[in-house]
């Protein structure tokens, strides 16, 4: 799956030259993260303007709709996590009244979809891991916090300042007893 500033996203399968479907065309809003989910089945796609949204892979048509696409954040949506088996969505970006960290239902419609809003990041979240052997979330934000969260309890357990400017990468060790951040400096 590829996604690039122009707002086009692709798949390729590896022993084919040609992609095999065109998600989105140019001129979309710069794609900001694309994940599959852990079935494979689906895929999502963030971009710059703050809708996330989200197609079946099995599609035999070359240019298909996604299923889902919403508006998560009022001014980007920069990371996503499928929770679970892909029905609940984790997302991260930058809204004007801060909620920031967001939990998205995607089995209800999309006016009732949102599930809880997380106020926390001034300036926004850019970056989301999902942990779930103890269902938490953990957010890195633009000005170098990180925020970890109960999603069962839907609190913030912790927050702290990892670094002094915006965290770009978090990554968690598969048995979820340690996990390590990157940031811009």
């Amino acid at each position: 799956l590829t996604g690039a500033q122009d707002g086009s996203v692709r798949m390729f399968e590896w022993t084919r030259p040609q992609q095999l479907v065109c998600f989105r065309q140019a001129g979309n809003a710069r794609v900001t993260r694309m994940y599959f989910n852990s079935q494979g089945n689906k895929c999502g796609v963030a971009d710059g303007e703050g809708f996330l949204s989200i197609w079946q892979v099995n599609q035999t048509t070359s240019n298909p709709k996604p299923y889902l696409s919403w508006q998560c954040h009022s001014k980007t949506t920069s990371d996503f996590a499928f929770i679970t088996s892909s029905s609940l969505v984790a997302t991260s970006g930058q809204s004007n009244d801060n909620r920031n960290v967001c939990l998205w239902d995607t089995l209800v419609s999309s006016g009732n979809s949102l599930v809880h809003a997380f106020t926390c990041h001034d300036h926004g979240a850019t970056v989301l891991q999902y942990a779930p052997k103890h269902q938490l979330l953990i957010s890195g934000g633009r000005k170098g916090y990180i925020c970890i969260f109960d999603i069962r309890q839907r609190q913030i357990l912790y927050t702290f300042q990892a670094h002094e400017s915006a965290v770009k990468a978090l990554a968690l060790e598969p048995s979820e007893d340690y996990f390590v951040t990157g940031s811009a400096e």
